[in-house]
């Protein structure tokens, strides 16, 4: 027996080396708590949440006027309310009816169904992360399904008002078509752009609290720019280019236009830019807004 042998002694096992904690997540599919994940990953999510974002917009729905005898029958008898209003203010006193096709009651009850649609997108929207947050801090889920159910939400109450229309329509004399289809095609491009404002005006909402009681005054002007209660195109008829060009590329007074040509005979043909421009307004938001709550996925329901 050599020397050499006599000298190593006993063999040592080889000492093990841990995993680090950036493998361990890395095996296990493991992230930190809070971490704002990967964009397109974050939009599966949203999709693999879907009935979630149903079931808590259908649960909204029947639960905002619940205290009340009518309850949600109030979703749609407050627009009835105003189309009253504006029809007695503008429709008879200041006798805006002109280019309004043949019924302008049913221009009017279009516009203000339509652009109510919208406009409340944008207020619960603002209130809809702010006001949430022991939803936020209790459960975890994409915090973005939020203000995506406030859409949902209003586009449930605008199944119910649409139904309201037609039947004012028909109440007037208007008859159904196959054109009123086109009325589906607008639909999603308006509901495409109310999800990106949603969740543009959720993130700023949820920073700025005091942004819910200006939102509704800018709203408010908003609509008088929209041709809610009248026609653009009669009251611009001498105004500057630019201004016409403005007011038409308005997504708010897109959205009612393609809707009148879709619902009233008689109204006339949109203009040639409507569609073109309704898809740009739908693709723009809804790409803006979800990179913008994105951003911020980390840092709601902290602080």
């Amino acid at each position: 027996m050599s020397s050499q042998t006599l000298d190593a002694g006993p063999a040592r096992p080889e000492r093990l080396v841990e995993p680090s904690s950036a493998e361990v997540a890395a095996r296990y599919g493991l992230t930190v708590p809070g971490q704002r994940p990967p964009f397109w990953s974050y939009v599966r999510s949203l999709v693999a949440y879907r009935h979630f974002t149903f079931a808590y917009a259908r649960a909204r729905v029947a639960s905002v006027y619940s205290s009340a005898r009518l309850g949600p029958l109030w979703n749609v008898l407050t627009p009835l309310l105003h189309i009253g209003v504006y029809y007695l203010v503008f429709g008879w006193m200041l006798d805006r009816k002109a280019g309004s096709g043949e019924s302008y009651i049913g221009f009017l009850s279009i516009g203000v169904f339509v652009f109510s649609y919208t406009r409340e997108a944008f207020a619960v929207g603002t209130k809809s992360v702010a006001d949430r947050m022991t939803l936020i801090r209790a459960l975890s889920f994409p915090r973005a399904l939020l203000p995506l159910a406030t859409v949902v939400q209003q586009l449930i109450i605008l199944g119910f008002s649409l139904g309201i229309v037609a039947w004012i329509l028909v109440a007037v004399g208007q008859i159904p078509s196959t054109r009123w289809l086109q009325i589906l095609p607008a639909l999603v491009l308006q509901t495409l752009f109310n999800v990106g404002a949603a969740l543009v005006m959720a993130r700023i909402g949820a920073v700025l609290r005091d942004m819910r009681e200006l939102v509704p005054w800018v709203l408010r002007v908003w609509m008088y720019t929209c041709g809610v209660m009248y026609s653009l195109n009669k009251l611009t008829a001498h105004a500057p280019h630019w201004v016409r060009l403005m007011l038409e590329f308005n997504p708010g007074a897109i959205y009612i236009e393609l809707s009148r040509h879709a619902l009233l005979d008689g109204y006339g043909q949109t203009t040639p830019h409507a569609w073109s421009a309704g898809l740009f307004w739908s693709l723009l938001s809804l790409g803006t807004g979800l990179v913008f709550f994105w951003r911020a996925e980390h840092r709601y329901g902290r602080g």
